[in-house]
């Protein structure tokens, strides 16, 4: 019988050093993941706050550009167009690094689409035959055009033969409905139906989303949008390390230049459209802390008479 006893006893030790084992190892476990959020937090924080710092820096870069009273264009030349390189940051144990483009070098969606007093809009026929060259060029299918179009403006009239509303729409899953406005960023493309990431990462570099009637600044426009504001011409895409090379001393190609590749017909399409200077940038700033990598997107607006940079959209991790 005490024989028994003492083989129970074993037993019941056995079982509580091993429930004492898993406590402890659920509290050590439970411990260790509070202190990594802990630790993931506190970096979160610090690399907003240096990505802050690099917001800070590029507004201060485009305004020292706009105050050189000299220059009266924004080309590849000029300080806000290099890239700053990896910068250690020895008290955190980190990196930063960040980079200044012209949003004015790239087709504004906007334009496709003009917008009375009133708020009804207009296609703008000459944009979307623009934008279909520039779509033709990247090899991407020129139908899109209509679609985004459709997307803008403010009726439920699908765009024939290209182009979807909110029937169209409200059948996916999940439903939604058509902006009806101008947008805020280019990456609303995504929400076109079927038109998936892989066109976009190839159009995202191309396209923008700016107040319409922005004009285009020639000095830091793509080859492909030069040539689809020419027409069936591809000049600039075929010359693309020529102007890359000459680009790399001077604004090119500039006002005058431009002008004279166009026929009358084009140049009156584009006439208030062309210049060579910049008003809104889009900042990227890249901040590294131990495993964590923060990037910020923020679209600056500089303001000629006044000198000032502004920040007016801000995104966090995707653009």
């Amino acid at each position: 019988m005490k024989r028994r006893q003492r083989g129970v006893a074993l037993i019941m030790a056995v079982l509580i050093v091993a429930l004492a084992t898993m406590l402890a190892a659920e509290v050590g476990f439970r411990g260790y993941l509070d202190q990594r959020r802990t630790v993931n937090t506190f970096s979160l924080d610090q690399a907003f706050e240096i990505a802050m710092g690099g917001e800070a820096w590029a507004s201060d870069a485009l305004r020292r550009d706009k105050m050189q009273g000299g220059n009266k264009t924004d080309d590849f030349t000029e300080e806000w167009a290099t890239p700053i390189p990896p910068i250690p940051l020895e008290d955190v144990g980190g990196e930063f690094e960040g980079q200044l483009e012209d949003l004015q070098g790239r087709f504004n969606l906007n334009d496709l689409v003009t917008f009375d007093e009133s708020g009804q809009s207009t296609i703008n026929q000459q944009a979307v035959e623009r934008f279909q060259r520039l779509l033709t060029l990247l090899e991407i299918e020129p139908k899109w055009a209509g679609y985004i179009a459709d997307w803008i403006d403010s009726d439920n009239n699908p765009g024939f033969p290209d182009g979807a509303e909110d029937p169209v729409y409200t059948n996916l899953s999940p439903p939604y409905r058509t902006a009806n406005m101008a947008i805020t960023r280019a990456s609303e493309l995504l929400a076109l139906p079927e038109f998936g990431a892989e066109r976009y990462r190839k159009l995202a570099p191309f396209v923008t989303a700016l107040p319409p009637g922005t004009h285009v600044n020639l000095c830091t426009a793509a080859p492909e949008l030069l040539d689809a504001m020419i027409g069936d011409n591809r000049e600039f895409t075929l010359g693309r390390e020529t102007g890359k090379q000459t680009r790399a001393q001077r604004c090119f190609p500039s006002q005058s230049e431009f002008e004279a590749s166009l026929t009358p017909d084009r140049k009156q399409e584009l006439e208030n459209m062309l210049g060579e200077s910049s008003d809104y940038f889009l900042a990227t700033i890249w901040v590294t802390l131990g495993t964590q990598r923060f990037t910020l997107y923020s679209l600056l607006y500089r303001s000629g008479g006044a000198n000032q940079v502004r920040p007016i959209l801000r995104s966090y991790g995707t653009l």
